[in-house]
């Protein structure tokens, strides 16, 4: 890890969260005048230079403004996030929507997927080492500024079309060290860039599978975490204690 001081690291998160917030280039102005740092702008532009030859900010084109690269946010999920808590209403109600396909593999998957995305407005996805992929919200993406450029929807379901992308997951799940796994798009592809994923491992008897979102890259990581890592492990206990059917080809 770069040697951050305290003040760098402060600047680095209030940028992840305009940078979420907005969508554009954070300039020193409005992080000066939102933020409250306690410095002038020129040291925060200072501080930013820094950030940016650390790998953790990088430069826009057409922008004074500078964006949060994979790095940067990779050490936001690691260090500075907190993690919103699910009330008990939210976990009865996300049990209660997939609940009624409990005696059904596919079905569970399938509803899964379908309330995961609605809590998170990201395209989320449920798929399985025999090879089943079901997704949905694939309007809540499409609604997202970074897929408005056609080449990178584009590049993103033609990645979805690869039987090896979805068995990709699976195998990074297995070697990971954390029970979530974070993949941030290639940033030299303009196509790729900007875009990520976080998914979760599921392990059962009758199959091994992965649920989780994708999505821009400025996803709120503090709400999208607990909302994937919740249903993941609801499926698992599902499948184990009520042993439904294990047909997933329908």
């Amino acid at each position: 890890m770069d040697d951050l001081s305290p003040r760098q690291i402060e600047l680095l998160k209030a940028i992840i969260l305009e940078y979420t917030e907005i969508g554009d280039a954070v300039g020193s102005d409005i992080l000066d005048k939102k933020y409250k740092l306690g410095v002038s702008p020129a040291t925060i532009r200072n501080d930013m230079v820094v950030l940016a030859k650390n790998g953790y900010l990088k430069k826009e084109y057409f922008s004074s403004g500078r964006v949060p690269t994979a790095k940067a946010f990779r050490f936001y999920i690691k260090n500075l996030m907190h993690e919103k808590e699910l009330s008990t209403a939210e976990e009865v109600s996300y049990k209660s929507d997939v609940w009624d396909f409990r005696h059904e593999v596919h079905k569970l998957l399938q509803h899964s997927a379908k309330a995961l995305a609605k809590r998170t407005q990201m395209l989320a996805v449920a798929i399985t080492d025999q090879g089943d992929v079901y997704y949905f919200g694939v309007n809540n993406i499409l609604a997202t500024r970074e897929f408005w450029d056609i080449a990178r929807a584009r590049y993103l379901f033609e990645q979805f079309d690869q039987i090896r992308y979805w068995g990709d997951i699976i195998r990074k799940l297995e070697k990971a060290d954390d029970d979530l796994l974070f993949i941030f798009a290639d940033e030299d592809d303009p196509q790729a860039d900007n875009i990520a994923s976080v998914f979760a491992d599921i392990r059962c008897d009758a199959f091994r599978g992965a649920l989780g979102v994708v999505g821009p890259r400025r996803m709120r990581y503090d709400m999208v975490v607990p909302n994937v890592r919740y249903f993941a492990n609801l499926i698992e206990s599902i499948v184990k204690e009520h042993s439904p059917t294990p047909q997933l080809h329908e």
